[in-house]
């Protein structure tokens, strides 16, 4: 809690992935993916509550173990490939507010396909959101410079993608960022009114590369598991 605002956790696990099965309780280093996320969330100076958010029994019976909340079954219309993440966010959101007449004042997003994201890197992130006027923030990391080598195909050919040649031609400094999946934080009143995280009042929380990894294949996962054992980023914060 935060001067007096409650603020929820909620990690979307469902049961049908598709290019990973079952890859929200694959083991990474001995431990289900979906605990990492869990233990950082418990272990926040600034969340109240944690819950994971499924339709699968096993994934709410490992999420439990874990020290998450499961109050809830996600409907089976819930849990597809073309559900969206705020759908999912809002049904839990009333069914809180129905069951618990609990309405947390800020909702934090955290996917359990980023383990690598830390709790010092989200409760800083909640900081930056705490102390501006942002309707929304997101997690993102700075775009390598290969990034900038983008072509789009025109007629059969490559040519150099219209948008960045454009901001390139200036001759100014610019960076870029692309969003991470790891840690998206609004207000709750902000969610029900855009059913976006993408306001117009967008902030922004940057995490190195290394920990923006998002684990939807089984080589992320074999990335994931080879950062952690060869500890190639160190934080004096980390829980792992």
């Amino acid at each position: 809690m935060y001067k007096g605002r409650s603020i929820l956790a909620l990690i979307p696990a469902r049961g049908g992935s598709k290019r990973l099965p079952r890859k929200n309780i694959r083991p990474l280093l001995g431990k289900p993916l979906i605990a990492w996320t869990i233990e950082q969330a418990l272990i926040s100076k600034y969340i109240d509550r944690v819950i994971v958010s499924t339709d699968d029994k096993e994934i709410a019976e490992v999420s439990q173990k874990y020290g998450a909340e499961v109050p809830f079954m996600r409907p089976k219309e819930l849990a597809t490939d073309e559900a969206g993440s705020v759908d999912v966010i809002l049904h839990a959101l009333k069914y809180l507010e129905d069951a618990d007449n609990y309405s947390p004042d800020i909702v934090v997003l955290l996917q359990p396909t980023s383990p690598l994201r830390t709790t010092e890197e989200t409760d800083k992130a909640l900081e930056l959101f705490f102390t501006n006027k942002y309707d929304s923030l997101i997690s993102v990391y700075e775009a390598p410079k290969h990034y900038l080598w983008l072509f789009e195909s025109k007629e059969d050919f490559l040519r150099p993608f219209a948008c960045l040649r454009s901001k390139l031609a200036d001759n100014k400094p610019h960076k870029f960022y692309v969003p991470n999946g790891a840690i998206y934080i609004a207000n709750s009143e902000t969610l029900k009114k855009n059913k976006t995280f993408y306001t117009k009042k967008l902030s922004y929380f940057v995490m190195p590369y290394e920990r923006s990894i998002d684990i939807d294949t089984e080589l992320d996962l074999i990335i994931a598991e080879t950062i952690l054992e060869k500890k190639l980023f160190i934080s004096r914060y980390d829980n792992f």
